[in-house]
Protein backbone atom coordinates (compact mmCIF):
# COMPACT_ATOMS: atom_id res chain seq x y z
CA UNK A 1 0.00 0.00 0.00
CA UNK A 2 1.52 3.36 -0.23
CA UNK A 3 5.08 4.28 0.43
CA UNK A 4 5.92 1.87 3.14
CA UNK A 5 8.74 -0.08 4.66
CA UNK A 6 6.93 -3.07 3.24
CA UNK A 7 9.75 -5.47 3.86
CA UNK A 8 9.15 -4.93 7.58
CA UNK A 9 5.51 -5.96 7.19
CA UNK A 10 6.21 -9.29 5.55
CA UNK A 11 7.39 -11.16 8.60
CA UNK A 12 4.82 -13.43 10.19
CA UNK A 13 2.68 -11.52 12.70
CA UNK A 14 3.32 -12.49 16.30
CA UNK A 15 0.87 -15.10 17.48
CA UNK A 16 -0.56 -15.50 14.01
CA UNK A 17 1.47 -18.18 12.30
CA UNK A 18 1.46 -18.87 8.61
CA UNK A 19 -0.52 -22.06 9.20
CA UNK A 20 -3.51 -19.88 10.15
CA UNK A 21 -3.47 -17.93 6.94
CA UNK A 22 -6.22 -19.35 4.76
CA UNK A 23 -5.72 -17.13 1.73
CA UNK A 24 -3.38 -17.74 -1.19
CA UNK A 25 0.28 -17.51 -0.23
CA UNK A 26 3.01 -16.01 -2.36
CA UNK A 27 6.12 -18.10 -2.85
CA UNK A 28 9.31 -16.62 -1.43
CA UNK A 29 10.54 -15.63 -4.89
CA UNK A 30 7.19 -14.09 -5.86
CA UNK A 31 6.97 -12.23 -2.54
CA UNK A 32 10.47 -10.75 -2.89
CA UNK A 33 9.78 -9.75 -6.48
CA UNK A 34 6.54 -8.07 -5.44
CA UNK A 35 8.32 -6.28 -2.58
CA UNK A 36 10.82 -4.86 -5.07
CA UNK A 37 8.03 -3.66 -7.33
CA UNK A 38 6.06 -2.17 -4.43
CA UNK A 39 9.00 -0.35 -2.87
CA UNK A 40 10.17 1.08 -6.19
CA UNK A 41 6.77 2.37 -7.31
CA UNK A 42 5.65 3.63 -3.89
CA UNK A 43 8.88 5.54 -3.26
CA UNK A 44 8.68 6.88 -6.81
CA UNK A 45 5.12 8.07 -6.11
CA UNK A 46 6.35 9.85 -2.99
CA UNK A 47 9.23 11.40 -4.95
CA UNK A 48 6.82 12.54 -7.66
CA UNK A 49 4.73 14.42 -5.09
CA UNK A 50 7.88 16.05 -3.72
CA UNK A 51 8.79 17.20 -7.23
CA UNK A 52 5.30 18.55 -7.89
CA UNK A 53 5.27 20.34 -4.53
CA UNK A 54 8.66 21.90 -5.23
CA UNK A 55 7.58 23.11 -8.66
CA UNK A 56 4.22 24.34 -7.39
CA UNK A 57 5.86 26.24 -4.53
CA UNK A 58 8.35 27.77 -6.94
CA UNK A 59 5.53 28.94 -9.21
CA UNK A 60 3.62 30.40 -6.27
CA UNK A 61 6.60 32.28 -4.87
CA UNK A 62 8.04 33.66 -8.10
CA UNK A 63 7.30 36.99 -9.75
CA UNK A 64 8.93 35.84 -12.98
CA UNK A 65 6.36 34.77 -15.56
CA UNK A 66 8.81 32.59 -17.48
CA UNK A 67 9.74 30.69 -14.31
CA UNK A 68 6.07 30.09 -13.58
CA UNK A 69 5.40 28.85 -17.12
CA UNK A 70 8.37 26.48 -16.95
CA UNK A 71 7.29 25.11 -13.57
CA UNK A 72 3.72 24.39 -14.66
CA UNK A 73 4.80 22.81 -17.94
CA UNK A 74 7.20 20.55 -16.04
CA UNK A 75 4.42 19.60 -13.61
CA UNK A 76 2.18 18.73 -16.53
CA UNK A 77 4.79 16.54 -18.19
CA UNK A 78 5.58 14.68 -14.98
CA UNK A 79 1.91 14.18 -14.21
CA UNK A 80 0.94 12.91 -17.65
CA UNK A 81 3.72 10.31 -17.69
CA UNK A 82 3.94 9.13 -14.09
CA UNK A 83 0.83 9.72 -11.98
CA UNK A 84 -1.47 6.98 -13.27
CA UNK A 85 1.06 4.10 -13.58
CA UNK A 86 2.72 4.83 -10.23
CA UNK A 87 -0.54 5.17 -8.31
CA UNK A 88 -2.12 2.05 -9.80
CA UNK A 89 0.99 -0.08 -9.40
CA UNK A 90 1.38 1.04 -5.79
CA UNK A 91 -2.20 0.07 -4.98
CA UNK A 92 -2.15 -3.26 -6.81
CA UNK A 93 1.25 -4.40 -5.50
CA UNK A 94 0.27 -3.47 -1.94
CA UNK A 95 -2.97 -5.46 -2.16
CA UNK A 96 -1.15 -8.47 -3.58
CA UNK A 97 1.40 -8.36 -0.76
CA UNK A 98 -1.32 -8.04 1.88
CA UNK A 99 -3.41 -10.92 0.53
CA UNK A 100 -0.39 -13.09 -0.18
CA UNK A 101 1.03 -12.93 3.36
CA UNK A 102 -0.31 -13.67 6.86
CA UNK A 103 -1.01 -9.97 7.44
CA UNK A 104 -4.11 -10.03 5.26
CA UNK A 105 -5.90 -7.00 3.91
CA UNK A 106 -8.51 -6.46 6.64
CA UNK A 107 -7.03 -8.46 9.51
CA UNK A 108 -5.18 -5.57 11.14
CA UNK A 109 -6.39 -2.02 11.61
CA UNK A 110 -3.20 -0.40 10.34
CA UNK A 111 -3.24 -2.47 7.12
CA UNK A 112 -6.88 -1.57 6.55
CA UNK A 113 -6.12 2.11 7.14
CA UNK A 114 -3.30 1.98 4.61
CA UNK A 115 -5.51 0.27 2.07
CA UNK A 116 -8.31 2.82 2.28
CA UNK A 117 -5.97 5.81 2.26
CA UNK A 118 -4.05 4.40 -0.69
CA UNK A 119 -7.29 3.70 -2.54
CA UNK A 120 -8.46 7.26 -1.91
CA UNK A 121 -5.12 8.65 -3.04
CA UNK A 122 -5.20 6.51 -6.18
CA UNK A 123 -8.70 7.67 -7.10
CA UNK A 124 -7.71 11.29 -6.53
CA UNK A 125 -4.48 10.84 -8.48
CA UNK A 126 -6.23 9.28 -11.46
CA UNK A 127 -9.32 11.48 -11.65
CA UNK A 128 -8.53 14.80 -9.92
CA UNK A 129 -4.82 15.62 -9.92
CA UNK A 130 -4.27 15.40 -13.71
CA UNK A 131 -7.19 17.78 -14.24
CA UNK A 132 -5.66 20.34 -11.86
CA UNK A 133 -2.32 20.04 -13.64
CA UNK A 134 -3.97 20.49 -17.03
CA UNK A 135 -5.68 23.65 -15.75
CA UNK A 136 -2.29 25.11 -14.89
CA UNK A 137 -0.69 24.05 -18.15
CA UNK A 138 -3.65 25.38 -20.13
CA UNK A 139 -3.43 28.75 -18.40
CA UNK A 140 0.22 29.27 -19.28
CA UNK A 141 -0.26 27.89 -22.79
CA UNK A 142 -2.96 30.49 -23.48
CA UNK A 143 -0.55 33.22 -22.36
CA UNK A 144 2.88 32.31 -23.76
CA UNK A 145 4.09 35.85 -23.17
CA UNK A 146 3.27 38.63 -20.76
CA UNK A 147 3.28 39.06 -16.98
CA UNK A 148 1.74 36.69 -14.44
CA UNK A 149 -1.11 39.09 -13.76
CA UNK A 150 -2.29 38.72 -17.37
CA UNK A 151 -2.76 34.95 -17.04
CA UNK A 152 -5.81 35.16 -14.77
CA UNK A 153 -4.63 32.15 -12.74
CA UNK A 154 -7.01 32.69 -9.85
CA UNK A 155 -6.75 29.83 -7.34
CA UNK A 156 -4.63 27.68 -9.65
CA UNK A 157 -1.38 28.83 -8.07
CA UNK A 158 -2.58 27.72 -4.63
CA UNK A 159 -4.01 24.44 -5.91
CA UNK A 160 -0.62 23.55 -7.32
CA UNK A 161 0.78 23.69 -3.78
CA UNK A 162 -2.16 22.42 -1.75
CA UNK A 163 -2.85 19.26 -3.76
CA UNK A 164 0.67 17.77 -3.72
CA UNK A 165 1.17 18.89 -0.10
CA UNK A 166 -1.95 17.01 1.03
CA UNK A 167 -0.92 13.97 -1.00
CA UNK A 168 2.56 14.06 0.50
CA UNK A 169 1.18 14.17 4.05
CA UNK A 170 -1.07 11.23 3.27
CA UNK A 171 1.83 9.16 1.95
CA UNK A 172 3.98 10.03 4.96
CA UNK A 173 1.14 8.91 7.23
CA UNK A 174 1.22 5.54 5.48
CA UNK A 175 4.95 5.27 6.08
CA UNK A 176 4.33 5.86 9.80
CA UNK A 177 1.62 3.19 9.80
CA UNK A 178 4.02 0.73 8.18
CA UNK A 179 6.73 1.34 10.74
CA UNK A 180 4.70 1.54 13.97
CA UNK A 181 1.78 -0.77 13.06
CA UNK A 182 -0.65 0.77 15.58
CA UNK A 183 -4.04 -0.43 16.88
CA UNK A 184 -3.39 -4.15 16.67
CA UNK A 185 -5.60 -6.84 15.22
CA UNK A 186 -9.22 -6.34 14.19
CA UNK A 187 -11.87 -8.04 16.31
CA UNK A 188 -12.80 -11.56 15.29
CA UNK A 189 -16.42 -10.49 15.70
CA UNK A 190 -16.57 -9.63 11.99
CA UNK A 191 -15.23 -12.78 10.30
CA UNK A 192 -17.59 -12.56 7.37
CA UNK A 193 -16.01 -9.52 5.77
CA UNK A 194 -12.47 -10.72 6.20
CA UNK A 195 -12.85 -14.39 5.36
CA UNK A 196 -15.66 -14.43 2.84
CA UNK A 197 -14.50 -11.42 0.87
CA UNK A 198 -10.75 -11.72 1.18
CA UNK A 199 -10.04 -15.17 2.70
CA UNK A 200 -7.75 -13.48 5.17
CA UNK A 201 -9.24 -14.40 8.55
CA UNK A 202 -8.33 -17.66 10.33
Amino acid sequence: MLPSAESSTLTTPAGDGARRHSGPRLSQRARKSMVVVHVVVSVSWLALMLCLLTLGTTALATNNADTLRTAYRAMGMLGDVLIIPLSLLTLVSGVVLALGTPWGLFRYYWVSAKFWSTLAATVASVFALPARLHDAVGAVTRHPVGPISAMDLGFIRYNMVIVPAVALLLYLANVILSVFKPWGRRSAAHPGLCSAAYSATP
